[in-house]
């Protein structure tokens, strides 16, 4: 079942104005419960407008939007319940927190929820272990913490609320090599553990590439495509045409096909390159 689905979904801004962009252009799009996805596009390419569209952040100009199984803005009322079953991580999420102590940051999305206090208590706790923030920093200001940790107390706090979607913007931009990592690899664990769908904006191929199962490209406000990693990078002409670059191992292995070894397949993490070529060796 698709957990989201738009039809024609259009966003204007600045209309009747001199100003006005088309954002988001008739885009038709089916996300299944469970997905675990990448969001590409270049600069302008409608990514971050057409996210905002799945909480109810931005109401559509034209076309419609289906959060499981309820149409957004049919009902101004039941809009707020919504938009608990989709949590939105924007980009820098550090910068939101605000709270005296880790675990009341944490606590700040589930009590707008309404929930009870062993409730509350519970969700803090096991989001904390999921993302590895241990018992001695719950109490500490998260003012104190270094930059991945309050990355990741930002991320825990929509975690804990325990949407449906997980929406994160680029949740590793401005990490050193090892946080991006934790951070990815903590996210991937919150996938694997919840089975809830997940959808990454990343500008870095090489971390869609390593993570999801499905990429969504948007271009020039318009959907290219939604399917399966695999296949999207196998159409990388037509990438390269809208200014996306593909993973470094997969130029490689272009170029070793163009020199007449080919391996049959499309390659584009390096645990998987590493595992064909020692194949092809042992041949």
């Amino acid at each position: 079942m698709a957990i989201i689905k738009t039809e024609g979904l259009t966003y204007v801004y600045g209309e009747g104005t001199p100003f006005r962009k088309v954002a988001v252009d008739s885009v038709d799009l089916e996300i299944e419960s469970g997905d675990f996805a990448g969001i590409i596009g270049h600069t302008g390419s409608g990514k971050s407008t057409l996210i905002q569209h799945f909480n109810g952040l931005l109401k559509p100009t034209s076309g419609s939007v289906w959060i499981d199984g309820e149409r957004l803005w049919d009902d101004k009322a039941k809009l707020r319940p919504v938009r608990f079953k989709v949590g939105l991580v924007f980009q820098y999420p550090e910068y939101q927190l605000f709270e005296e102590t880790v675990y009341k940051d944490i606590a700040f999305g589930p009590k707008n929820m309404g929930l009870d206090e062993d409730e509350i208590d519970r969700r803090i706790k096991e989001t904390a272990r999921l993302v590895g923030i241990g018992d001695s920093l719950m109490s500490k200001s998260p003012f104190e913490l270094s930059g991945g940790q309050k990355r990741r107390v930002a991320i825990a706090g929509v975690m804990a609320m325990e949407p449906k979607v997980l929406i994160l913007d680029e949740p590793a931009s401005g990490l050193d090599p090892k946080g991006r990592e934790h951070i990815l690899g903590m996210i991937k664990e919150y996938h694997q553990e919840t089975g809830n769908t997940v959808l990454l904006v990343s500008h870095s191929m090489e971390d869609i590439a390593r993570n999801v199962q499905k990429i969504l490209v948007m271009n020039d406000a318009k959907l290219f495509c939604y399917d399966e990693t695999a296949k999207v990078f196998h159409r990388s002409e037509e990438l390269r045409a809208m200014g996306l670059a593909v993973p470094q191992i997969t130029r490689v292995f272009e170029r070793l096909r163009a020199m007449g070894i080919d391996t049959g397949e499309d390659v584009y993490t390096v645990k998987y390159a590493a595992r064909l070529l020692l194949e092809k060796l042992k041949k």
